[in-house]
């Protein structure tokens, strides 16, 4: 069965760090462009980042750039987002997803079940 698992959210104060991962079960991700999305209540789903099946190819939205830092380890499985800086606007339910097309629209063919970050004091 092909999964995809994120995990690494929380509660966390302004100007604080998380590291999300999103790890694959059942599949490679080493063939696959990972793309990390976001989506706040009352929200559409949103492009936060996505990584080539390389990792020599990046992309962030503008909102989380020099922020936000995508990563991949194949040997792993495994595809990491750090967020440093987090601000109240970052809150949201984040995705992971697994396609073949580098992207920042939701058009991937797998999907984590989401992992929730939320930013407050």
């Amino acid at each position: 069965q092909l999964q995809l698992v994120e995990s690494g959210g929380g509660l966390v104060q302004p100007g604080g760090s998380l590291r999300l991962s999103c790890a694959a079960s059942g599949f490679s991700l080493r063939d696959y462009v990972i793309g990390w999305f976001r989506q706040a209540p009352g929200k559409e789903r949103e492009g936060v980042s996505y990584i080539n099946s390389s990792g020599g190819r990046t992309n962030y939205a503008d909102s989380v750039k020099g922020r936000f830092t995508i990563s991949r380890d194949n040997a792993k499985n495994t595809v990491y987002l750090q967020m440093n800086s987090l601000k109240p606007e970052d809150t949201g339910i984040y995705y992971c997803a697994a396609g073949g097309r580098a992207t920042m629209a939701p058009r991937y063919d797998y999907w984590g079940q989401g992992t929730q970050v939320t930013v407050s004091s």
